[in-house]
């Protein structure tokens, strides 16, 4: 165990080296001139790769161990970040005159009296291995629970009248265990889920809340990597060990969260009477209906139950407007990663450089050119960095509650999460931005950065609902994240699209994902100053931001300025 006075010393070495690197860089952006006033183009000029560069280097260090949701490193990297927000000049925005907000949080640990067997009628039963055949959790957060259920196939298990879609057609599924697909109906119809872009109702969250609110005792769902748009080793590691999920707060929940592999799917279904291929099949019409299989979960979950607080790192600049100071711009920036899996030989620390220690750096350069502008935004800007998004965009969904500036008085929400430092680019996405009114800004301020918008490439993986932004959209603010395209200087789209496949295949939720001398913070400071000046467009804005109409998120955003949250 390494002393504090060790940590102290290594926080305020790397808090030396961001101070030390204070040459401005010269800015792709000189002529945004005709978007912001000269003062503010001139702090958005002096947004620094190598500040960002310390800033990822010290974050992604061993000695953070992972930055773990409740551990050590997770406990430092909030620190570390409130310390970089005090260094600026900007005031605290979390409990008590501080810059940490305390996010009460449960970590559940199954442990190895588990067991969870499939036991069809007329047929031998499934004893399942855990993190190789399943993953399951208990979401009512006790020590010990007993499930003897029947499984009902309930298809994708969504519910979405706005498309004429109902998966359960009425059925009274309390005190069943629901066996679902991930992701949804496929379309090519952009009016019927988004067509080939994944909705909401896709995503696994959704389909554990959906069926807690029916009054299930479980869900399972059925893994297909094509599906789900990442393979089983992805789900394996996100679900091993202790995982965390906010304290209950009076919402339904269940006792069995669980996936399974497909080949247990097709084993299932084979023993059941049915054939998988047929069963997927059928979910894909509108007359689908839900189907009783012969089939029960028995499962007994021990649990190691562990409540603990973990905290985002909230720090403001008010605004300079006398009456919209009251609302706010909000950047975020999760600093959590999966710390350490003490049970895994080799290499254990999970650094979390790209993902998202780079996020965190252009937050804090965003940040201090805010504060060292002589002119100030109309509106306040507020800066998050939130915790526990690797274990479900926890601490953002605390924070869309629990904001200093309530929801419906942010105007707009910008996210920044694995960006990769890979070159100057020559693209930026920022997906779900069109689905607002602020489109048409962004549109002409990447024309001023001389950045092409690309589509997002994948829009069927839902990248959207992946990450921080999502939680704030949930709660009706216009969001969305930023980050680089394929294309960059000196190189075709191929080889972005290369190194993206790499990254993804050898280095995403892996211990590989580490910080290099040799990475290019270019691309990520380019990035800082495009959302430094959308910020402060944002800001300056006679009216609120809002969902163009018809958006999923726009009853959320139209009833909590009403008032009826």
């Amino acid at each position: 165990m390494r002393s504090s006075k060790t940590i102290i010393l290594l926080i305020l070495w790397a808090c030396g080296m961001s101070a030390a690197q204070n040459s401005p860089p010269a800015s792709r952006s000189s002529d945004a001139r005709g978007q912001l006033p000269g003062t503010a183009v001139a702090a958005m000029q002096k947004i620094d790769p190598e500040r960002i560069r310390a800033h990822v280097q010290f974050l992604a260090h061993d000695l953070l161990e992972g930055r773990g949701t409740g551990q050590r490193g997770g406990e430092i990297a909030a620190e570390y970040m409130a310390t970089q927000f005090a260094l600026a000049g900007l005031k605290p925005a979390g409990d008590d005159g501080t810059y940490l907000q305390k996010v009460p949080l449960v970590g559940l640990t199954p442990l190895p009296e588990t067991t969870f067997s499939l036991v069809p009628e007329k047929a031998p039963a499934l004893d399942l291995e855990p993190l190789d055949q399943y993953v399951a959790y208990d979401q009512t957060q006790q020590s010990v629970s007993d499930v003897d259920a029947e499984v009902v196939y309930v298809g994708y298990g969504i519910e979405a009248p706005e498309y004429d879609w109902d998966d359960y057609k009425g059925m009274d599924v309390r005190g069943k265990v629901l066996l679902m697909l991930v992701n949804e109906p496929p379309s090519d119809d952009a009016n019927f889920f988004q067509g080939k872009a994944l909705t909401y109702y896709g995503r696994w969250t959704y389909k554990y809340e959906e069926a807690a609110r029916k009054g299930a005792v479980g869900a399972i769902l059925i893994h297909q990597t094509d599906m789900a748009s990442y393979p089983w080793e992805v789900v394996r590691n996100s679900n091993s060990g202790e995982k965390a999920y906010l304290k209950l707060e009076g919402r339904p929940a269940l006792k069995v969260a669980a996936w399974i592999q497909l080949d247990v799917a097709r084993q299932l279904a084979d023993r059941t009477g049915h054939t998988l291929n047929q069963m997927m099949e059928d979910a894909q019409s509108r007359n689908f209906h839900p189907m009783r299989l012969p089939l029960r979960l028995k499962a007994h979950l021990a649990t190691r139950v562990r409540p603990f607080q973990s905290s985002n790192v909230l720090a403001l600049l008010p605004g300079s407007d006398s009456r919209l100071k009251r609302e706010a711009i909000l950047y975020t920036a999760h600093y959590d990663h999966l710390g350490i899996r003490p049970d895994m030989p080799g290499d254990n620390i999970y650094n979390g450089a790209n993902d998202n220690a780079t996020g965190c750096g252009i937050l804090l350069e965003v940040a201090r050119a805010y504060s060292e502008s002589v002119e100030k935004p109309r509106r306040s800007i507020l800066f998050a960095s939130v915790t526990a998004e690797e274990q479900g965009l926890l601490g953002s969904e605390y924070l869309s509650r629990h904001s200093p500036i309530p929801a419906s008085k942010i105007s707009l929400a910008l996210n920044y999460d694995d960006v990769p430092p890979l070159g100057a680019p020559e693209e930026v996405e920022v997906t779900g931005a069109e689905r607002t009114t602020f489109y048409p800004v962004i549109e002409a301020l990447a024309k001023t950065f001389r950045l092409t918008i690309r589509p997002d490439s994948q829009p069927e993986a839902g990248h959207y609902y992946r990450s921080d932004q999502f939680s704030l959209a949930h709660a009706g603010v216009p969001a969305f994240a930023i980050n680089e395209g394929v294309k960059y200087k000196g190189h075709d789209a191929a080889w972005g699209q290369q190194q993206a496949d790499e990254f993804t295949a050898k280095h995403y939720h892996q211990p590989s994902d580490e910080y290099h001398a040799s990475m290019d913070f270019t691309g990520d400071a380019v990035m800082a100053r495009f959302g430094f000046a959308l910020g402060w467009e944002a800001a300056a804005q006679q009216g609120l931001v809002s969902w163009r109409k018809g958006d999923e998120f726009e009853p959320a955003r139209t009833n909590r300025a009403s008032g009826r949250e």
